[in-house]
């Protein structure tokens, strides 16, 4: 959740500057800044130019709001994968890794219990079988 808000306020902030950069862009038509620097020199109001600019702004804007959107997506998609040790089967729950039942009681106060699932029974049903076939043909 942390996550998501953090994502959420790098887009508006991306969002804030590109609407910066189009809110200058007209001042600038609008207030002559560059014949109040250049105070002599007098610059004629371009609309068309300046409506050409913001457009260009506006479509750099939708590309690279597109890609963050995406790219950002994908992040939160490859968060929720849940690190699992592939040789000792501990859990990395929030910076700490531990076995599955500790982290079922501190992640979601399950307390746990040991069982086995129907196809493991079957399997250990076969193995002793098997085991004590072959210990009767020892005797």
């Amino acid at each position: 959740m942390q996550t998501q808000s953090r994502l959420a306020k790098l887009l508006m902030y991306q969002n804030i500057g590109f609407l910066f950069i189009i809110l200058l862009g007209y001042l600038d038509e609008l207030l002559k800044l560059p014949s109040l620097i250049f105070r002599d020199y007098p610059f004629p109001w371009r609309f068309g130019h300046s409506t050409l600019g913001m457009l260009l702004i506006l479509a750099v804007w939708l590309l690279v709001s597109t890609s963050t959107r995406r790219i950002l997506d994908r992040i939160l998609y490859l968060e929720k994968f849940m690190r699992i040790c592939a040789w000792c089967h501990h859990i990395d729950y929030k910076g700490q890794w531990m076995p599955l039942e500790e982290f079922m009681q501190q992640g979601f106060d399950t307390p746990t219990s040991h069982g086995i699932c129907p196809k493991c029974l079957e399997q250990q049903k076969a193995a002793m079988t098997k085991a004590g076939k072959l210990q009767q043909s020892h005797t």
